[in-house]
């Protein structure tokens, strides 16, 4: 094998390692929150989980990483090194200074930039017109019915309709893509289901758990605080792990994508087929990232955001893990930050706008939007620098 290739498969899982260090936050956040369990118990159990997660789903997240964002013929070896150096460095830097930013978009920006500094614009996957234009009608579609029923449900309990509706609208759109996807009438892939569950993913984790703890919450209503400790606490530990397990099957699969187009540029692959090999080393590698956890991080996910209970830690992971894994069944690498913060979010507006530290989502939504671009510009002057010095590899 040939040192760059071996060079690049380590690299591959150290970027699964550094994912799973930053990303530890996302499954263990709330069950440290609410003292479901203890932070090295809630460590271990879920860095198993993400162990297991790219054996209990598919494989669809490694064909999108590997071959729906840059075509495979224009990734060179070198280009894909330079794309993982610079997403781990972003990620490494991301978790050291506490802050949740995703490394999935890290991967993506970085890919899309060494991608176009090696093959042109021309080598980026782009989306039909026609899934374009039926996101489009899709998303007007569900924005004017999610506008029109908050905004008759608030003006029922003399609420404020015009805010009531603005948010019915932007839930309508995060609803409406989804169910698109589940009928069958609309298949996003590339470049244009990864920016879109930016939006998504976040919005469908918050208003989900908003729903879902409001109707706990009325179930619950006559019941003593410490019978529903009793009653969600290993219901609440039950779902992080679910949650765990969809997060190992989705970021989990970087590593995959980034080996198996590794291995497919080399010439050491006939066509894009997952080796059972490359699957078991990427697990392990987030596993282990898993278990080490970014402490920094998890602080914020956990402390900084909102105070949760129980049912709402129940309700948050519930709703974080339902989605993660409808996304990984349908191929898309979405940030697991997005909707796990969304969802932490959901639980904590319940009680009203000033239970959630809006300064501290608006630091983390900048960094979600920025990601991409910065990841992007690094990998794509990375690449330019890397083929001054070493053009015999460009």
């Amino acid at each position: 094998m040939e040192p760059l290739i071996l060079f690049g498969i380590i690299l591959a899982l150290a970027l699964n390692f550094v994912n799973g260090l930053n990303d530890a936050s996302h499954s263990i956040a709330t069950v440290v929150a609410t003292r479901a369990l203890s932070p090295l118990k809630a460590t271990l159990l879920t860095g198993i989980c993400n162990l297991l997660g790219p054996f209990v789903f598919t494989t669809a997240v490694a064909y999108t990483i590997g071959t729906e964002i840059i075509r495979p013929g224009s990734l060179s070896p070198l280009a894909i090194v330079v794309a993982m150096m610079v997403s781990i460095a972003l990620v490494f830097v991301a978790t050291r200074s506490g802050l949740p930013i995703s490394s999935s978009h890290a991967l993506v920006g970085a890919i899309l930039g060494a991608g176009i500094a090696a093959s042109g614009l021309q080598a980026v996957v782009l989306p039909s017109v026609s899934s374009v234009e039926t996101v489009i009608a899709g998303g007007m579609a569900g924005a004017v019915t999610g506008f029109a029923v908050l905004f008759l449900v608030t003006g029922l309990l003399n609420g404020d309709r015009t805010l009531g509706g603005i948010i019915g609208a932007v839930w309508g759109i995060a609803f409406a893509i989804p169910l698109l996807m589940i009928t069958g009438l609309l298949h996003l892939s590339g470049i244009l289901a990864i920016v879109l569950f930016i939006f998504i993913s976040p919005v469908l984790g918050g208003a989900t758990a908003f729903l879902f703890d409001i109707l706990v919450s009325h179930a619950f209503r006559h019941s003593r605080q410490n019978r529903m400790k009793r009653i969600f606490q290993p219901l609440h530990v039950a779902a992080s792990l679910v949650q765990a397990t969809g997060h190992g099957a989705n970021d989990g699969q970087h590593a995959v994508g980034i080996i198996t187009a590794l291995l497919l540029s080399a010439g050491m692959l006939a066509a894009f087929e997952v080796p059972a090999w490359v699957v078991l080393a990427s697990a392990i590698a987030i596993g282990l990232g898993t278990c080490f956890g970014g402490w920094q991080v998890v602080d914020k996910m956990a402390k900084e955001i909102t105070r949760i209970r129980p049912y709402q830690g129940f309700c948050a992971a519930t709703t974080g893990s339902g989605v993660l894994s409808l996304v990984t069944l349908y191929g898309i690498p979405v940030s697991s930050t997005h909707v796990i913060s969304g969802a932490i979010v959901g639980v904590g507006a319940t009680r009203g706008k000033n239970a959630v530290r809006w300064d501290v989502v608006r630091e983390m939504m900048t960094a979600w939007v920025v990601t991409i671009p910065i990841s992007l510009a690094c990998a794509f002057a990375g690449y330019l620098v890397a083929a001054l010095i070493l053009p015999a590899l460009a």
